[in-house]
């Protein structure tokens, strides 16, 4: 099992199925609160 974090915001983008418990970090683009947050400013 493993986890998708947004590098801005560090919350939980997505999980996903492996071999070993693994955290990958990702952009902000692909998080649906940093997405939000670039509309409201």
């Amino acid at each position: 099992m493993g986890t998708i974090i947004c590098q801005n915001c560090n919350k939980t983008i997505e999980h996903f199925e492996g071999e070993k418990v693994t955290k990958l970090y990702a952009k902000g683009h692909n998080c649906i609160d940093c997405k939000s947050a670039k509309k409201q400013k």
